[in-house]
């Protein structure tokens, strides 16, 4: 049977990002999406033992362990200091992975919400790149799902809309015509005009500055 792809579309790595904070400071902090991510693993886990009886097999399930791995580029934002300070203090944290992508009829993200400690938290130093860190989560108890509203700021910086080159002025549209811009439609996949390049205005000129060709 096909899949309908509309409704069920294969959901993208890139729209998948953690958020966290010090449960601690959970009264008046919003958790903090992590500057840099490169790579996200979520890794619930149950074992199962089956143990031989008189009467048959019977199976046995552990309780529920789950890891969280991610990685992104070294950093001194707030949560990259909160999260190597979870380490070194065992401050208890609170994790999202925010799934962008999917939404509920209100706009809100699906989300898994969990609770753990930094069990690792791995910097490198290559002098030819930049500084990584992989960071390992000791999560408690099962993460569990619901569904989480973002605010402007974090949509925005998620996904944001395009603009032209022009000034925006106080009052962005947020609609794909600032800076004098035009949004791009399905429709127009294929489409433009050949530019004739030895014409006498250059994308320079029309900026306000003026060159003399010969």
């Amino acid at each position: 049977m096909a899949v309908n792809t509309s409704k069920y579309p294969a959901i993208q790595g890139k729209n998948l990002v953690l958020f966290a904070r010090k449960l601690a400071e959970a009264k008046n902090k919003r958790g903090m999406p992590v500057p840099y991510q490169t790579s996200l693993d979520f890794e619930p886990q149950r074992d199962s033992k089956t143990d031989a009886t008189k009467d048959g097999y019977v199976s046995k399930q552990s309780p529920l362990q789950t890891d969280l791995k991610f990685e992104f580029v070294n950093n001194w934002s707030e949560i990259a200091d909160k999260l190597q300070m979870s380490l070194f203090n065992g401050d208890k944290m609170e994790f999202w992975i925010v799934n962008y992508q999917r939404r509920n009829v209100e706009g809100q993200c699906f989300a898994y919400y969990m609770r753990g400690t930094v069990s690792e938290d791995d910097i490198d130093g290559d002098p030819d790149d930049v500084s990584n860190r992989k960071t390992t989560i000791s999560v408690d108890g099962t993460p569990v799902m619901g569904w989480t509203t973002l605010t402007d700021e974090e949509e925005e910086m998620l996904a944001y809309v395009f603009r032209g080159v022009g000034a925006i002025g106080e009052t962005p549209k947020e609609d794909g015509t600032d800076g004098n811009g035009t949004p791009w439609k399905d429709a127009d996949a294929g489409t433009g005009v050949a530019y004739d390049t030895s014409k006498t205005t250059t994308p320079t000129e029309s900026a306000g500055v003026t060159s003399q060709h010969q």
